[in-house]
């Protein structure tokens, strides 16, 4: 692991979640840049699997993730409403102007960043990881949740370089949360059908889209690929839908379209 990406070392008292999340963002950081230094400089210029963006869009985006999280955490530590960017068009201007730069300024940019991010959440005193920090979009939640969210970015958008990292390479861990998260997300989505979640084997049952009733349909497969498809990494390939007790002969036609993640 390189110095950029050393896992932080909050104070003694910060929640066990938090170090936990801090040292698995600082392994899938080193992951990232792992894979993005492996890529034909010419290939920044590429597409990525997001659809309008290059890799060199997605690198330059967790490299601005990571700035916006550490001015929640200043905000944090300082007892202000700090916003994770400093106005409407911060984020897309950041990208937009990062985009097009060359592979080694990305790689230094991406791990200086990070190291910006592990060094403002070891600063954190105890006491603050309880602060309430304001989303982009508007929402409410504790700190504490910032290097999970952290990690996030990092696992999904290392997918999205479209580089050789899949879904198939998520921890066990990272997936079975994420899957919990992302079904309490849609559950009770407005405008998407009531949808039965099963893990292989049928344990674990979870439900999304609209609430009351019994769902038509029934989704099951490993819990990587349900993560895929809720996350919309996947199209749905791989996983078995039920409509009642019949399988459905073309799965992904069936599979109604989610809405994007916050």
């Amino acid at each position: 692991m390189s110095a950029a990406t050393e896992p932080a070392t909050p104070a003694p008292g910060a929640p066990a979640a938090v170090r936990d999340d801090l040292a698995e963002a600082a392994e899938a950081a080193e992951r990232v840049l792992r894979t993005a230094a492996e890529l034909d400089p010419d290939g920044l210029a590429g597409p990525s699997l997001l659809p309008g963006w290059t890799r060199g869009h997605v690198l330059a985006h967790l490299a601005r993730n990571a700035d916006s999280l550490v001015n929640l955490l200043t905000g944090a530590r300082e007892g202000r409403d700090i916003p994770a960017y400093a106005d409407g068009d911060a984020r897309e201007r950041g990208i937009r102007e990062g985009a097009g730069r060359p592979l080694d300024e990305q790689l230094a940019d991406l791990a200086a960043a990070q190291e910006r991010f592990a060094e403002a959440a070891a600063s954190l005193p105890d006491e603050a990881w309880s602060s309430r920090v304001r989303h982009r979009s508007g929402y409410l939640f504790p700190a504490s949740e910032i290097p999970a969210k952290r990690l996030q970015e990092l696992e999904y958008h290392h997918v999205d370089l479209g580089a050789g990292y899949t879904p198939a390479h998520w921890t066990a861990d990272f997936a079975a949360r994420e899957l919990e998260r992302l079904a309490a997300r849609y559950r009770g989505e407005e405008g998407v059908p009531a949808v039965r979640l099963l893990t292989e084997g049928g344990e674990n049952g979870l439900r999304i889209g609209a609430a009351g009733g019994e769902p038509e349909l029934t989704v099951e497969g490993p819990v990587r690929g349900l993560v895929a498809w809720l996350s919309g990494r996947s199209d749905g390939d791989g996983l078995q839908v039920h409509r009642g007790d019949d399988p459905l002969a073309d799965p992904r036609t069936a599979l109604p379209e989610l809405p994007p993640m916050a």
